[in-house]
């Protein structure tokens, strides 16, 4: 069993726990499959401030014919609730996000998961943070059309290809062209305003789409992105190899998605690094958001100090739980938080863009009510994360907030792990 516990300004509070999935048939490991799921490294819940919404499972009923289908064949889908009044023409499309698969082996036990099969997904989920429909928990985006894409690809909805033999269908790029013409014909081709957002390998996907997203639409409707927890570095692990480079080369070969990767990144890189944001975000053309845990704990367990790299465990106390790092290990982490302001220098630059980097162990703070907009969210300085995406949605504010270096911030809804 892993517990998974909050904390802020001296609280804890168990949010989640769970038994690790058996994957027996398959001998996949809990440690080897923290690469591929995020689940299993932020296995949390929302923390919901009241009944949250709960919407239902649409399959995309002519997906099948595009060839646009999840790693088992099945239909893709997505979860949507309409919007009403003065959102009735605004939409807002979330990307899910959960890991990716890189191998054969690993994309055959997840397509028997929700992550790669409908037949295995919720039929309903809550929407909540920045899907909420309640003014009190989502003020600008409330009353929207809002769309959950659910995640069944493995490659960020970047992959094109297929393993008939295993029979594994690679059809993320696929998947989201077939979801975005399903929703224009329901509707959003009227949208005089939208925005395009994810979480995890679902910001990667935002960052990866945003400007095709764009293009989908008028010159007179207002289209922005929003990328929350997506700025995966390539950096160096603990060991001085680089485990998410190497990840993500796989990911990009076995999937064939390197024909879908921005141009404007692999004109000038090799592909398999255009995978990564932050070589991608400063030649986006469309307005871009960042929300970023600068300590980001996706990252910390199966990037910076995943097994592989730590086959000793001198890392294991001090992943789950930052209060337990020693100075060193701080420092380790500061030199990553450095890195990440470096790979925003430019995107920051432009005056279309936006930021919102905290000083917090967590990951994903856009969907989490607790960390969205509620009375004690993290904030930097006076904004909050929905106050300040708002802000710069709608031209109100420029919004440019980095904080401070841990420990500073005692408005963190730090994640930690039992």
């Amino acid at each position: 069993m892993m517990k998974l516990f909050w904390v802020f300004g001296g609280f804890m509070g168990l949010m989640f726990c769970r038994q690790t999935y058996g994957i027996a048939d398959w001998n996949v490991t809990q440690d080897e499959d923290l690469h591929y799921s995020e689940i299993n490294v932020f296995g949390f819940r929302n923390g919901f401030s009241s009944t949250p919404l709960m919407v239902g499972l649409t399959l995309i009923s002519g997906a099948a014919a595009k060839g646009a289908v999840c790693l088992d064949g099945t239909l893709p889908a997505y979860h949507i609730h309409w919007g009403y009044g003065s959102g009735a023409n605004s939409w807002l499309i979330d990307l899910e996000g959960g890991g990716w698969c890189d191998t054969i082996r690993n994309c055959i036990y997840r397509k028997k998961t929700r992550r790669g099969s409908s037949a295995y997904m919720e039929k309903q989920i809550p929407f909540t943070g920045i899907l909420s429909n309640k003014a009190s928990e989502n003020p600008d985006f409330f009353n929207w059309n809002r769309v959950k894409i659910r995640y069944c690809d493995g490659a960020s909805f970047a992959g094109d290809s297929e393993i008939k033999a295993a029979q594994l269908h690679f059809r993320g790029q696929r998947i989201w062209k077939a979801a975005m013409e399903d929703l224009m014909s329901k509707g959003m081709r009227y949208a005089n305003q939208a925005l395009l957002s994810g979480c995890s390998a679902g910001a990667v996907a935002t960052v990866l789409h945003c400007d095709e997203f764009r293009e989908m639409f008028p010159g007179t409707t207002r289209v922005k992105c929003l990328s929350d927890a997506g700025l995966f570095l390539d950096a160096f692990d603990v060991s001085g190899s680089r485990t998410l480079r190497n990840m993500f080369r796989r990911v990009v070969n076995l999937q064939g998605a390197k024909k879908n990767l921005p141009w404007t990144c692999t004109n000038r890189l090799n592909p398999n690094l255009c995978f990564f944001p932050q070589h991608v975000i400063a030649s986006v053309k469309t307005p871009l958001f960042l929300v970023n845990a600068a300590y980001d704990t996706w990252q910390i367990q199966a990037s910076l100090a995943p097994p592989t790299a730590d086959p000793s465990g001198r890392w294991n106390e001090c992943k789950k739980n930052h209060a337990r790092c020693t100075s060193r290990q701080i420092n380790f982490f500061q030199s990553f938080r450095n890195q990440m302001l470096k790979a925003v220098s430019g995107f920051s630059r432009a005056g279309k863009n936006g930021l919102f980097i905290n000083s917090c162990f967590s990951h994903c703070q856009t969907e989490r009510q607790d960390t969205w907009f509620a009375q004690d969210s993290p904030h930097i300085g006076n904004k909050g994360i929905a106050k300040s995406v708002g802000n710069w949605y709608f031209d109100r504010v420029n919004i440019k907030a980095i904080d401070c270096p841990y420990p500073c911030d005692h408005s963190c809804h730090n994640l930690v792990f039992k």
